[in-house]
């Protein structure tokens, strides 16, 4: 029986984080992936196939909008083999970083298989008995399949298997108005899909602040997207080659293909946490502040764990991780600011409180809007939908908005602002090159400046000073 100071369960970001770090460190180290391929759900069926098909779907939208620009217009003529290949390629690239020789050059042991407790101490691997003195817990998320009539003999897709379609389909419906279902709705609409989207809740993207999540929604109408909030899908049927989407309001729709995107569910499944005493639900496994759970010497982290179903928070708690369980130093998880972004185009992004979560905490919060269309980068580049929103009081940025071009990158400096304690006037201080889209912060702050300083009680002072002085 192999004994390790450290075994891991799941060789996504989480897990390959303190992987690398423990084995560099010279603990003895098992990983165990129960795919054949390390890099996890980011890597194979999320963040990084996602982008890039996002990208190619840009470039074709741009092909058409040459006009725009002083070009003549150009169809392109998609295939969708070939845009998945060139998905393909890219993950390929980028799973050279999570080669398991990599890790083993480390000095992990790297095992491919399922997992499961047997004791608190001890995991099996098919008929291998691993013995630990720490576990880390990191198996990630997969799709939520809801109990809807029919769906499981219609058919469906999901992340797991859309980025492998050959054929780009006539018509797609999305179940699910958040993060995955619009980026994936609106790559395929742009690469030539009829595309709907049903959103069983009245905004699309229940948790971002609704005025702005509307203006995402009124652009993705403009570019032909269908779309229908406050509506649930309540069967699926197949008619010949076609298949039914019936929804509750008695629309009925009508499909070549079906993407499920209406959520995420932690990978707890043949784990034995029960046999291991490890407390969890449908949230996931149960952690303190330390990533602990409820057996001190089993940590967790990542979607398995939550609460944020993000790559960059997955990375983040192995951090965590790594100070407790082999610093052995105390640390604990800090999400008072914590970014993160839909990418549609424009992106959406978002850090810190709503105006509407402000207030639920009881604060009445100075709210600032500035439109990317007077941006002048943006009007340059025709870039020109959305708009930064700030949610202030005292001075101090609470949250922001930012629905625009690049919103992801420009997020960063009030994610530095919040962390910080920057004021809204250290931005409006600070100077911003011209033209930018980050000027779009600077704008946004002064117009809580400019209300202060074009009033009555201003203009008088300067003419008073102006009479004083010579």
């Amino acid at each position: 029986m192999s004994k390790r100071d450290l075994v891991i369960i799941g060789g996504g970001a989480g897990g390959l984080v303190v992987a690398s770090v423990a084995a560099q460190l010279g603990l003895k180290v098992t990983l165990i992936e129960k795919a054949e391929k390390l890099g996890g759900d980011c890597l194979h069926y999320g963040c990084v196939p996602s982008k890039t098909l996002i990208h190619a779907a840009r470039v074709a939208s741009l092909m058409r909008r040459g006009p725009e620009f002083g070009l003549p217009v150009c169809e392109p003529e998609v295939d969708l083999g070939k845009v998945a290949d060139h998905v393909q390629s890219v993950i390929d690239r980028i799973q050279v970083h999570d080669d398991p020789e990599r890790f083993r050059g480390y000095g992990c042991e790297v095992i491919f298989g399922a997992a499961a407790f047997i004791t608190t101490r001890k995991v099996q691997v098919d008929d291998q008995v691993i013995r630990g003195r720490r576990f880390l817990i990191a198996t990630g998320s997969q799709p939520l399949i809801p109990p809807i009539e029919g769906l499981e003999q219609a058919g469906y897709l999901t992340n797991e298997d859309l980025f492998s379609l050959r054929e780009l389909p006539a018509r797609l419906v999305v179940l699910g108005g958040g993060p995955v279902g619009l980026e994936m709705a609106q790559a395929f609409a742009r690469l030539g899909s009829d595309v709907t989207v049903v959103e069983r809740l009245p905004h699309l993207l229940p948790q971002e602040d609704p005025e702005v999540a509307d203006v995402l929604q009124a652009h993705l109408e403009s570019e032909g997207m269908a779309v229908h909030t406050s509506t649930s899908v309540e069967r699926v049927s197949c008619d010949g080659n076609e298949t039914l989407v019936g929804c509750d309001d008695g629309l009925v729709l009508k499909t070549d293909a079906l993407l499920v995107a209406v959520g995420r569910r932690p990978v707890v499944d043949g784990l034995g946490l029960d046999v291991a005493g490890v407390t969890h639900d449908a949230k996931g496994v149960t952690v303190d502040r330390r990533q602990r759970t409820s057996q001190k010497h089993i940590y967790a982290c990542g979607d398995v764990c939550g609460p944020y179903p993000l790559t960059h928070m997955a990375e983040y708690q192995a951090g965590i991780v790594i100070s407790n369980a082999i610093f052995r130093v105390p640390k604990k998880t800090d999400y008072r600011v914590v970014p993160w972004v839909t990418y549609t185009d424009p992106e959406l992004a978002r850090v810190g409180l709503t105006e509407q979560q402000a207030r639920d905490k009881g604060i009445e919060p100075v709210v600032l809007r500035f439109p990317f269309q007077d941006i002048d980068r943006a009007i340059t580049d025709r870039e020109t939908s959305g708009l930064a929103k700030l949610v202030v009081h005292k001075g101090k940025i609470l949250g922001a908005s930012i629905l625009g071009p690049h919103a992801g990158e420009l997020i960063h400096e009030i994610v530095l602002a919040m962390k910080t304690g920057a004021s809204i006037g250290d931005i409006s201080a600070t100077i911003h090159a011209y033209p930018t889209l980050a000027q779009v912060h600077r704008r946004t702050v002064n117009t809580w400046y400019g209300q202060k300083l074009f009033s009555p009680g201003t203009r008088r002072l300067v003419k008073w000073i102006n009479r004083l002085v010579p």
